[in-house]
Order: structure tokens, then sequence, then C-alpha cells
């Protein structure tokens, strides 16, 4: 059966070993069962991501080539954050009955176009029925240089809090999205960062490049307010982070007064930013500013005993808090 006959053609009634090999087919990846690589004395770290229609995305206006770069590019995040290169991507994804092979097609040509933007040499594909909409898992390895694990510092108090880019633009473009607004093109740029969001590839080989090692590293995928709280808890240290300085999308307060949402609330708790927070010691702070400009200074370490705070612009230390965590009484 031709490729052209089996786009013509429901899902549902391919095989699918065949539906398989027909979308590597559409890709520069090679089907492999296993996905070992060549290690060279780094090490090796694990990634994953789960998302489920109906929760992480809507099918009624999310392109499904945006959802499987975003999809591939949310996992790959957590792999830079470790400071990782990326090296195989495994993609299992549950089918309903209600997508036929070009929708399929759609999702794993935004999968391997972002495979191929970060360097992934191989990218495994499986598929499987799935009675409860579209299911998407991504499970990722890279391996982070030997040179670097030997030369990244231990976090210490003072050292700076680090932003890839603004927050809080994707919670806002979601409402914007789920409200139906009609002047959709006045938030271009944040309606893109909720459906396809972006990392740089070089972002390892140029710390790497520049000499620069982060004592501490996040992928913010579910928030600022989740992310501080990690860094509090793995480090052991207090966290402080400065409201006015967290970087905002330039619409974002138009669009949060329409939306009757604080953008500094979608900030800390609205997830789906795709950012990577780094801590760098206070030492290599020129250079980071200089070397680094996409990324904002919006806090630092501090002792223990401070928590993690978010610093209003009148210098009031109000607590972090994030759904998931169990706050203390």
């Amino acid at each position: 059966m031709t490729y052209q006959n089996m786009e013509e053609k429901r899902f549902a009634d391919l095989g699918r070993v065949e539906a398989v090999e027909a979308l590597y087919a559409v890709s520069k990846y090679r089907r492999k069962e296993d996905l070992g690589f060549e290690g060279s004395g780094g090490s090796v770290f694990n990634a994953s991501a789960m998302f489920l229609e109906g929760m992480d995305f809507n099918l009624e206006y999310f392109p499904l080539k945006h959802l499987g770069y975003k999809c591939a590019t949310v996992v790959t995040g957590q792999l830079y954050a470790a400071l990782a290169r990326p090296k195989t991507l495994s993609v299992r994804l549950g089918i309903s009955s209600k997508l036929d092979f070009t929708h399929i097609r759609d999702l794993w040509t935004g999968i391997v176009t972002a495979a191929s933007e970060h360097g992934y040499a191989d990218v495994a594909l499986d598929l499987a029925p799935s009675l409860n909409g579209l299911a998407v898992g991504l499970s990722a390895v890279g391996e982070t240089p030997k040179l670097t694990v030997v030369r990244r510092p231990k976090p210490r108090s003072k050292d700076l809090i680090c932003i890839s880019g603004n927050l809080g633009a994707a919670y806002l473009g979601m409402q914007a999205l789920e409200r139906h607004f009609q002047d959709l093109e006045k938030y271009r740029m944040i309606i893109g960062d909720y459906l396809k969001p972006d990392l740089s590839p070089d972002i390892v080989s140029h710390l790497e490049k520049e000499d620069i090692y982060p004592s501490a590293g996040y992928f913010v995928g579910r928030g600022l307010a989740d992310a501080a709280k990690r860094l509090a808890r793995d480090t052991g240290l207090g966290v402080k982070i400065y409201a006015d300085k967290i970087p905002f999308e330039g619409n974002s307060f138009e669009l949060g007064k329409r939306l009757d949402i604080d953008p500094v609330s979608a900030a800390f708790g609205g997830g789906d930013d795709c950012r990577l927070l780094f801590t760098v010691p206070i030492l290599a702070a020129e250079k980071f500013r200089r070397e680094f400009q996409t990324f904002d200074i919006i806090g630092h370490l501090a002792q223990e005993e401070v928590g993690a705070v978010c610093v209003t612009p009148e210098g009031v230390e109000l607590p972090i808090r994030a759904q998931g965590w169990k706050e203390e009484e």
C-alpha cells in the first residue's frame, strides 16, 4: 500500500506496524527497537512527560503539529536544565478512534521537527489505542559532559537566580483561547508562548564555551512557584524572588486585565511557560549577563531560614505557595 493510499484511510483501519512504518517514512529517523547510545564518560540523565487530551491540551484550538513540537520541547527542556545533551527520544501515542492517519502524521511531524532541531540521534515510536482521547508520552535520555559534572559548583547563598524568558504568558494565552477571544492576532506572541514554545538548542554548548557552570538548573513547566519550591528543597537554602524583576511579554498586563488574572500570579502558578531556571555563582554574574542576554536575573539564593519568598516592590517578603505542595502551618 502506498503512502498516498494510507493517507486517505482512517487511522483505525491501519495496522499498528504499518502505520508506524509510514510515519517513519516521512521523517529522517529510522526505526530502532533499542535506543542505546555511545557514552563519553559523562552523566546520563533521563526525562519524561505525559500529556493528556482534556487535561493538558484542547484539540479544538491546538494544532497537532504545534502539539507534537511542544511535547518534545518540554521533555528536552528537562535535559537542558541538567546541562545534558539530548541523545535519544522515545514516544508512545495513545490514539482514540476519532483520529485518522493524517492527524497522527501531523503530530509526529511536530515531534520529529523538534527532535531534529535539538539534535536527537534516534527517536522511537509506539502506538496504542485509547478510549479517552489522545495521550502523548515521551521519555528522553541525555548526557551531561564529564567536565561539566566535575566543574559544576555546589549552590551557595547569594547565587543568582536567572530565567530564560518571560513568564505567565503561556497561561494567559491559554485562557484567551479557552474564552474564544476574537482578536487573538493582537496577542500573537502570548498565544505562541502557549502553542509553540521555543528553547535554544545551543544553551548547553554555549555555557560550556563560556566556561560558566550553573550551580543548579530547573525546567519551569509548572510555574515559577513550583520551581522555587523545588530549588529550596533540593539545595537546603532560602530562595528570594523579586516580583519587579520577573520578565513579562509586552501585552501581558493588558490581557491580564481583560481576563481578570494578575500576570504575577500567572507567572508563579500558571505553568506551561517552558523556561530554564539556572542559579549562577555570583563571581560569574557579569560574564553571564554579558553572554546570556536573553536571561533575566530575578532573585538569589539565601540562608535556609528565609524559606522560599517573593519580595514585593515595597520590600515585603511573602511566602511562595505552589500547587501540589503541602504548606507548612
